[in-house]
């Protein structure tokens, strides 16, 4: 798993970004079998930028805490094999898969870990957790969905004893 890291702004957690992110995105990929070693960009910003890119993207002004831009468009969440056949969405310098982009507001990483009552650590583990998942397709628009997604991060998360 590689990730590249752009940090921007003057906020600054506790956390050695890279290091967690590529621990917690490799946990998700294991955890839902992926076969291929992957590439994701993350993008740690402020709220102004995160809310920017949430009016250019998504039309919603407001910041956000995280937002995913998967590259790969997965018929099924997590569903490989389709993959074999299309090797555009493989760097082909390195041959890795190119999951997509994160962007985090570290400033919501901060309040929403006050506001849920666990760590810093915690709560940005959890967003890389909830972004991969975005990534590999996913999403949380219904309800089933969204007990997928929490089951999912609550065992991925379990796994690394990364927990409230």
């Amino acid at each position: 798993m590689r990730i590249f890291l752009e940090n921007e702004g003057d906020l600054e957690l506790a956390l050695n970004y890279l290091e967690l992110a590529e621990e917690v995105a490799e946990a998700v990929l294991d955890y839902e079998n992926c076969p291929y070693e992957s590439q994701v960009e993350l993008l740690l910003t402020d709220n102004e930028e995160i809310r920017r890119i949430n009016q250019e993207f998504r039309e919603i002004d407001r910041p956000t805490d995280v937002l995913s831009f998967p590259m790969v468009d997965f018929g099924s969440p997590a569903e490989y094999d389709f993959l074999e056949e299309d090797d555009s969405l493989f760097d082909p310098e390195t041959g890795e898969l190119m999951l997509g982009n994160i962007v985090i507001s570290k400033e919501k990483v901060i309040s929403q870990a006050e506001e849920y009552g666990h760590s810093v650590k915690r709560e940005y583990a959890f967003l890389i957790a909830h972004s991969m998942l975005h990534l590999l397709g996913y999403d949380h628009m219904e309800e089933e969905e969204r007990t997928v997604m929490e089951r999912k991060q609550r065992e991925i998360l379990k796994k690394l004893k990364i927990e409230r």
